[in-house]
């Protein structure tokens, strides 16, 4: 009892102590706690997160607007060649702007108009750049819009240029139409011919598989296009700035909805003259004969050929301001036709206004397909407008100095019989427009 007395009251030493010190472990436990807090890694995120933050709203800003400019880039290209092509095709049936006006309007039904929105549509031939540089042919528009910075403009106000550029080239506004669909030389040259057609092209709508337009002998035929349904004979005989196509879609007449006002009675019969005299519109029985030396001056207005010929000899001459000769019949035969020989002066403008604007000579539909006329009047002979024998085997030789600023002719079959030069500048003449594609170069 004694003992155990003791042994309670006597103190026990550290040593003897089953349980670490206090400050021991303390230490242990905020050893513990730093490797727990440096082994954590679930609090870097949202520090990475936090400084990374700028450059990903960045990146997600520059996206944006990059796929809202490629949008609008599209868009652009879409309108400029649109408008290319359109201009193109303006300046081939007669534009005298380059075809600057219709490449506006296009570029605007796109929603693109010049001068608004910070946008510009420029129109340039020939091109600024480009492997069409130097064609002076060839349009080209550039659609340009500045587009202000929207998320990315944190980072600068400049606005982001958008530009869209296409260039077309015409294949020439048609000058000839030849309509019949299977003739073999539906347009053609034989001989010696030599044929300058002046910023202007020759359309066949003949699909014969060998020689649809033919070129023969040692003939030179020198145009901005050729276009033919079928083949070609003779392409060494020929220069075609803007090529010669064939398998060429069919062209259709241009003038397939006018009509000449309709006529009765016969106002003279077989008319014909050997001096100088002035006659007006009205309706010619059986023709009318112009003999050697005489000059026939024509009033303007409209002259029925009812049967009969125009014809022409010796040093005859016709003249005649806002004219239309019409060929035709009113018994249903014997269609009146034209022959115009070598010396005989001619000289006739079409009107301007009117059922018949821009014909100068009119040949009735219902007329036998290959019914001759025959214009061969030479250097000599002028005819400012259409000369239009839908139905006609037409013969020509006209002018070869290129003088004649608006001839057109459109007519079933066409040959070129002497040295002729033509163009079109037509503005204000009245003529419709053969109207032909145009060609995407750029």
């Amino acid at each position: 009892m004694a003992k155990d007395a003791a042994d309670r009251t006597h103190p026990v030493s550290p040593r003897e102590h089953s349980s670490p010190p206090l400050q021991a472990r303390t230490c242990r436990t905020l050893r513990a706690l730093v490797r727990r807090f440096s082994a954590d890694e679930s609090g870097n995120y949202a520090i990475i997160t936090a400084v990374a933050m700028p450059v990903l709203v960045g990146m997600a800003a520059y996206g944006t607007e990059e796929g809202m400019l490629l949008h609008t880039q599209k868009n652009l290209q879409h309108a400029a060649d649109s408008a290319a092509m359109s201009a193109a095709v303006a300046v081939s049936g007669g534009a005298n702007d380059n075809g600057k006006a219709q490449a506006k309007a296009v570029a605007a039904s796109y929603g693109f108009v010049s001068g608004q929105d910070q946008t510009v549509v420029a129109l340039n031939s020939p091109p600024t750049s480009g492997p069409n540089k130097n064609n002076p042919g060839a349009i080209e528009v550039i659609v340009t819009q500045a587009k202000p910075r929207l998320f990315t403009g944190v980072w600068g106000s400049t606005p982001y240029i958008v530009r869209a550029r296409a260039v077309a080239v015409p294949q020439g506004q048609p000058c000839v139409l030849a309509l019949n669909p299977i003739a073999a030389g539906a347009y053609s040259e034989q001989g010696s011919v030599t044929v300058n057609l002046v910023k202007c092209a020759v359309i066949d709508d003949s699909a014969n598989s060998s020689s649809a337009l033919n070129v023969g002998g040692s003939s030179r035929l020198s145009t901005s296009f050729v276009g033919v349904v079928g083949a070609v004979s003779g392409n060494n005989g020929i220069t075609a700035t803007n090529g010669i196509v064939t398998g060429y879609r069919s062209v259709p007449d241009p003038y397939a909805d006018v009509n000449y006002p309709s006529y009765s009675g016969c106002d003279q019969h077989n008319y014909s003259t050997n001096k100088d005299v002035t006659i007006s519109p009205g309706v010619y029985c059986g023709g009318i004969a112009i003999k050697s030396q005489a000059h026939l001056s024509l009033n303007p207005g409209i002259y029925y050929l009812d049967s009969g010929s125009l014809s022409m000899t010796g040093q005859s001459s016709l003249t005649g301001t806002g004219v239309t000769l019409v060929f035709t019949s009113s018994s249903g035969s014997s269609y009146a036709n034209a022959s115009i020989t070598g010396g005989a002066s001619i000289n006739l403008s079409a009107p301007a206004t009117g059922p018949t604007a821009g014909i100068v000579a009119f040949g009735d539909r219902h007329m036998p397909i290959s019914t001759s006329f025959k214009f061969a009047g030479g250097d000599s002979q002028v005819f400012t407008g259409a000369v239009y024998v839908s139905k006609g085997a037409l013969q020509w030789a006209g002018n070869s100095s290129a003088n004649q600023p608006c001839t057109q002719i459109v007519a079933d079959t066409i040959q070129m019989v002497g040295n002729s030069s033509l163009q079109v500048n037509c503005a204000g003449f009245g003529i419709k427009a053969i109207t032909t594609p145009a060609t995407l170069l750029e």
